[in-house]
C-alpha cells in the first residue's frame, strides 16, 4: 500500500508538473511562427522529459543504487541548463535570475557525469566517501559568486570569463571520467570481445555528454540554440536504447567487470567478510530466486562490483558462488537430519528440482547426495 501510495503521488506531481510545463511552453508558441514553434518544442520537450526522468530515477528505481542517484542529478542539471538556453534564445528579456541558475547549473555537469561513470568502476563505500569533495567545493564557489559577483550586476564578467572557466571545468571532468572508460574503449575496437548493454548504455551516456559540451563550447561559430537541440536528439537516442534493450536486461543493475580497474586487497578483505556474514547469517541462499543483485543490494554495493569481486578474486561466478553455500547447507542437513528425503533437504537448501540439486552436489563434492548419505553409514 505504501508503493502504491508512494506511486500516486508521483503520478499527480508528474501530471501536476506537465500540466504547468504545458501552459509556459503555449505562451511562448502563440508568438512564434510555426517553424519556431517545432524548434522551441523540439529543445524544449527534451529537457523537461529529462527533468521527469531524473525524478525517477532519484526516487522511483527498484535497486537504490549510488550510480542511479548520481544520473538524477546529471539528468536534473544538464536540464535546467538546457531550459536555460531554450528560453533565452526565444526571449531575451528572461529574468537574469533564472539565467544565472541556467548557467551555474553546469558547474555540477562535469562532476556528476565522473560520479556516475566511477560508480560504476568503484565500490559503493569508496563513493559515499569521495563524492563530496567533487560536489561541495564547487556548490561553495558558486555561492559565493552567487552573492559578490551577480549575473545582473556583471554580465560581462559571466559571458565572457566565467562561462569559460565552467566549460574548462566540465571538460576536465569529461577528461577524467574518459580515463575510467579506458577498458570500455579498449573493448569497444577489439573484434573479438563484445560490449556488454551495461557497457553501451554508459558509453553512450559519456558521449551524449561530450557531444553537449561540444555544442556550446562551439556555439560562438554555431548557434545558441545547438545545445539544447544536441541533449533533445542524445536524451531522446539514449531514451530508446534503454527501452529496446531493458527486457534482456538493466543498463542501471547489471554490469560486467572492468579489467583496467582491479578490487584493491583492502576493498577484497572487506567484501569478504561482509559477503560470509550476510550468506550465513541470512541464509540468502535458501532463496531458489536469489539473484546477484539482491545480494549487491544487501551489501550496499554496485551489482557490477560485487560480479567483479567474485570473478576476479573468488575465480568464480556467482552460481557456483551461490551453490557452494547450498552445497554445504545440504552436506549438514544430510549428517543431522535422517528422516528428511533427498529431495525436501534440495528444496529446503535453495535448488528448484533434484536435478539441479544432484548436478551441483555432484559438481562440488564429486559425489551424488546419495552416494554421501552411504558414507555416513
Amino acid at each position: 500500500m505504501a508503493k502504491i501510495g508512494k506511486l500516486g503521488n508521483y503520478n499527480r506531481l508528474s501530471t501536476e508538473y506537465e500540466k504547468n510545463q504545458n501552459r509556459l511552453i503555449f505562451i511562448f508558441c502563440s508568438s512564434m511562427d510555426f517553424q519556431n514553434q517545432l524548434l522551441f518544442l523540439f529543445s524544449a520537450l527534451g529537457a523537461i522529459n529529462g527533468l521527469v526522468l531524473s525524478i525517477y530515477f532519484a526516487f522511483f528505481t527498484k535497486q537504490n543504487q549510488p550510480s542511479n542517484y548520481f544520473l538524477a542529478a546529471l539528468l536534473f542539471v544538464l536540464s535546467i541548463r538546457i531550459l536555460k538556453s531554450v528560453f533565452f534564445y526565444f526571449n531575451r528579456d528572461l529574468s537574469q535570475t533564472f539565467i544565472q541558475v541556467g548557467i551555474s547549473a553546469c558547474v555540477l555537469i562535469g562532476p556528476c557525469l565522473y560520479l556516475y561513470i566511477r560508480s560504476f568502476t568503484k565500490s559503493s563505500m569508496s563513493i559515499k566517501k569521495s563524492w563530496p569533495y567533487h560536489i561541495v567545493p564547487f556548490l561553495l564557489i558558486t555561492t559565493v559568486v552567487w552573492f559578490f559577483l551577480p549575473y545582473w550586476h556583471n554580465r560581462k564578467l559571466w559571458s565572457t570569463y566565467l562561462i569559460r572557466i565552467i566549460y574548462l571545468q566540465w571538460f576536465a571532468y569529461i577528461l577524467l571520467s574518459g580515463f575510467y572508460l579506458k577498458g570500455t574503449f579498449k573493448k569497444l575496437f577489439k573484434k573479438n570481445r563484445k560490449l556488454v548493454d551495461s557497457e553501451i548504455f554508459l558509453l553512450s551516456v559519456y558521449l551524449g555528454v561530450t557531444v553537449i559540451w561540444v555544442a556550446y563550447f562551439t556555439v560562438r561559430y554555431t548557434s545558441y540554440i545547438a545545445g539544447a537541440l544536441s541533449f533533445s536528439f542524445v536524451f531522446y537516442l539514449l531514451l530508446l536504447l534503454w527501452f529496446f534493450k531493458r527486457k534482456r536486461s538493466s543498463f542501471f543493475e547489471k554490469h560486467t567487470s572492468y579489467a583496467n580497474k582491479k578490487i584493491s586487497d583492502e576493498e577484497a578483505g572487506v567484501i569478504a567478510k561482509q559477503l560470509d556474514l550476510v550468506m550465513s547469517t541470512k541464509q540468502l541462499y535458501r532463496n531458489p530466486n536469489l539473484k546477484l543483485s539482491d545480494v549487491a543490494q544487501e551489501l550496499n554495493i554496485s551489482t557490477h562490483f560485487l560480479s567483479q569481486y567474485l570473478n576476479d578474486n573468488m575465480d568464480k561466478g556467482f552460481p557456483l558462488f551461490l551453490n557452494e553455500y547450498r552445497v554445504k547447507e545440504a552436506k549438514q542437513r544430510l549428517i543431522e537430519s535422517e528422516h528428511l528425503t533427498l529431495a525436501a533437504i534440495g528444496e529446503e537448501c535453495g535448488f528448484k528440482s533434484n536435478s539441479t540439486f544432484y548436478a551441483a552436489f555432484k559438481k562440488i563434492t564429486g559425489l551424488t547426495p546419495a552416494k554421501f548419505k552411504k558414507q555416513l553409514i
